[in-house]
């Protein structure tokens, strides 16, 4: 969530363009996306030189020497972003205008890639010198104000703020993931180098980021130094899918300023007949879309022979499991609902996953994790695709605290069930003698069936009433009368003095 210094910075920036003359937002959250990309093109190629120095691996900037543009050769070092920002207003703009944008347009060899199809289009709306110039120091404050906030997913905050500005986030059931809770999913289910990983409500691809970051800090020589999980880390590893071109935008960028080169992020409408993957991908990491209702014509007749519904949240668990590949894992969140619900629907993806796949996990989340944009109360469903069963007992959590408060300022606490969540699944063999008076426990996949396929952690619950022993009636009434006799002497007395 963005407050204080970095949204007013926020604010500032965007006041530049309204008051500059570009008052459409979309244009405005544009043009903002291109430049900060510029400027993470250059970090990033910073970044990556200092590694390769350290450890003493080949590397060839992408600005070095000289770099074709149309039919020119340019300097690449003058396309750099902590260059041109120091050039004088008029000289800048031409710099940007005329070299800069050819060449991120075109930065990417593969013409079929997602970066391509999605910057391919992109067009330099900044209307002047001053305002390019205004634009850039701005930006450059707002980037040292996120420099300050180093533990939180400062990037995604500021996307989620100025995509807020356009009054359509959460219209489709569209919330940003919590970059906390995306970075826990993504270490319950510790991404391996030879994963084909998607995400098929990708929106601006944070849980790709998350397993790219994870794989490059834990399994960074198994990655990164065998050129066989380098091509397929660079190339084939992620994928994700969104209906907001925007979004795809950003996505594309975001991963490859993270030093991916090739994700491949395509616009599609998971849930209908253009998604046809089928035992794909071996780690679906998601937070779809829940809230509101599709047209039955509009979605993949495979899906509705698994659970005939319009409800988002249903068909994409139906399709998780079709996109998995045999043993492929899954981790994503669904809304309480989905957990108890009574329609033949909820019952039905339930059954399904129980009893043909292997429920492994239910981890409920407390309802303010995704204020301050919706108070609904969450899950997260962990299962692996089987194709014939394998539940037997599945390990419920029952988070309290995320780190942060729960209402809509979201302020960081001292208490967070995050670690014990992390150290809990990762040895499960410690679980087995666990109460259901505790916070995390195992039930029996009988019990689960018994109870209608029913996964809502209360009903497994085991609560402990502390007998609570009161007085005699005839006490408590002496009491009170013994206070009411007190009070009428007291006004009594007040009487006299008046």
């Amino acid at each position: 969530m963005v407050t204080g210094e970095l949204k007013n910075k926020i604010d500032s920036l965007w006041e530049i363009f309204w008051t500059g003359g570009l008052t459409n937002p979309l244009d405005v959250i544009e043009q903002m996306t291109y430049l900060m990309f510029i400027r993470d093109l250059d970090d990033a190629d910073n970044i990556r030189e200092k590694e390769s120095v350290m450890l003493g691996l080949p590397f060839q900037s992408i600005f070095a020497g000289e770099v074709a543009v149309g039919e020119r050769c340019i300097e690449g070092r003058q396309m750099k972003w902590s260059v041109f920002h120091d050039f004088p207003a008029a000289r800048m703009y031409a710099v940007v205008q005329d070299w800069v944008f050819p060449f991120i347009k075109n930065l990417h060899g593969n013409k079929g890639s997602a970066y391509a199809k999605y910057m391919g289009d992109a067009i330099f709306k900044i209307p002047t010198p001053l305002m390019l110039d205004k634009v850039v120091a701005s930006l450059d404050e707002l980037y040292e104000q996120m420099a300050l906030l180093k533990n939180v997913d400062t990037r995604g905050d500021v996307y989620e703020y100025l995509l807020s500005k356009l009054a359509t986030a959460g219209v489709n059931g569209q919330f940003r993931t919590p970059r906390h809770i995306i970075r826990m999913m993504v270490e319950l289910m510790e991404p391996k180098a030879d994963d084909i990983i998607c995400d098929p409500a990708c929106g601006t691809s944070g849980f790709l980021v998350a397993a790219s970051e994870y794989l490059k800090e834990y399994k960074k020589s198994e990655v990164l130094f065998d050129s066989k999980n380098k091509e397929h880390y660079m190339n084939h590893m992620f994928h994700g899918y969104d209906m907001d071109r925007t979004m795809l935008r950003i996505g594309a960028m975001n991963m490859m300023t993270h030093g991916v080169d090739n994700p491949f992020i395509e616009y599609r409408d998971s849930l209908s007949d253009q998604n046809s993957d089928s035992g794909k991908y071996s780690l679906i990491l998601a937070n779809p879309p829940f809230k509101g209702s599709l047209d039955y014509d509009t979605v993949s007749a495979d899906l509705l022979k698994v659970c005939k519904t319009k409800k988002t949240e249903l068909l994409f668990l139906a399709l998780f499991e079709r996109m998995l590949k045999v043993g492929g894992r899954c981790a994503c969140i669904v809304p309480d609902g989905v957990l108890f619900g009574t329609s033949k629907a909820h019952k039905d993806i339930r059954k399904e996953i129980v009893e043909c796949q292997r429920l492994e996990a239910v981890i409920s989340m407390p309802s303010g994790v995704f204020k301050p944009y919706a108070g609904v109360s969450t899950a997260i469903l962990i299962f692996t695709k089987t194709g014939h069963g394998g539940t037997d007992n599945v390990w419920f959590y029952d988070m309290k605290a995320d780190g942060y408060s729960l209402d809509d300022k979201r302020t960081e606490i001292k208490e967070n069930d995050v670690p014990d969540i992390i150290q809990r699944f990762r040895n499960l063999e410690g679980e087995l003698d666990r109460k259901r008076t505790e916070q995390s426990f195992f039930v029996g996949k009988k019990e689960i069936v018994d109870n209608g396929y029913d996964l809502s952690i209360n009903k497994y619950k085991e609560v402990e009433y502390v007998p609570v022993e009161y007085p005699p009636t005839e006490e408590i009434l002496d009491k009170i009368m013994e206070l009411e006799r007190e009070v009428a002497e007291e006004l009594a007395e007040l009487k006299t003095m008046l």
